[in-house]
């Protein structure tokens, strides 16, 4: 790579427009022109023109549906390039203070492409190594244990079968929002394909939001010790407290708890 690959590949991104198309597409599915216009606020041949560029910058690949084409991002390296620029820069305090519902709902838990990120990810990814799941290597790598191993199996994941060993080493992501990594790499992956199956968490329209469901919530206690309740700090009338063992506390948005929630 040298400064020339760097300042083209910069500026695709810095544009506003595409910016958001990106963001967009980072939840790993494919949209139309059409639909990413919207979403940026343009007119269809204004979206055209910078989906042009960022095809040929290698940023974004199209598919063909019939007459239909859509988008998507090149590869899940793409998705990681931007949460890590994401990470870089300052989280407003107006973003984490005072989010909008849909703010609210995507930091604490989206698609990364391929894999779980947000609030849950991380108390995910700290649950995991409470339970002895997976071990740290460093700072952005961790290591599959034998329990870990068998809870994938006892999901119905066969690792072997998809080359993934008891040594796998697991990629850590750092996440934008919470400056703490979560599980990212062929295993994240697999386990956001669990979480989806399963039906714990299911996929916001037009969003890479996702919504954790009651059964969702029941599992994630039981396989990561993970809970909510309300705790001893002010808290705001739409919020809840999000609680892992051995944590602190976390604030989550209210509509991402089951409604029998609101009897306890």
């Amino acid at each position: 790579m040298n400064q020339f690959q760097i300042s083209v590949v910069a500026h695709l991104i810095a544009e506003p427009v595409r910016s958001v198309m990106l963001i967009m597409l980072s939840g790993g599915e494919a949209f139309s022109a059409g639909a990413l216009a919207e979403a940026a606020g343009v007119t269809a041949q204004t979206a055209s023109f910078h989906l042009a560029k960022l095809r040929e910058g290698g940023l974004v690949s199209v598919e063909s549906a019939g007459r239909y084409r859509y988008f998507r991002l090149a590869g899940p390296h793409i998705a990681h390039l931007l949460e890590s620029l994401a990470s870089v820069g300052p989280v407003t305090s107006t973003w984490l203070t005072t989010p909008s519902p849909a703010a609210k709902n995507l930091r604490f838990a989206r698609c990364c492409y391929d894999h779980l990120a947000g609030q849950a990810g991380v108390a995910i990814t700290q649950g995991m190594l409470n339970r002895h799941l997976i071990m740290k290597c460093d700072n952005s790598q961790y290591s599959l244990t034998e329990a870990g191993f068998r809870w994938f199996e006892e999901q119905g994941i066969e690792l072997a079968e998809r080359g993934l060993g008891k040594t796998e080493t697991i990629r850590g992501c750092l996440d934008w929002t919470e400056r703490q990594y979560h599980l990212a790499g062929p295993l994240g992956a697999q386990m956001l394909h669990v979480f989806i199956e399963k039906k714990w968490v299911v996929r916001q329209a037009d969003s890479r939001a996702l919504k954790v469901t009651a059964t969702g919530w029941e599992a994630f206690e039981k396989h990561f010790g993970m809970g909510y309740q309300k705790g001893n700090i002010t808290l705001e009338q739409d919020d809840v407290v999000f609680l892992e063992r051995n944590r602190p506390a976390t604030i989550i948005p209210l509509n991402n708890l089951p409604i029998k929630s609101s009897k306890r």
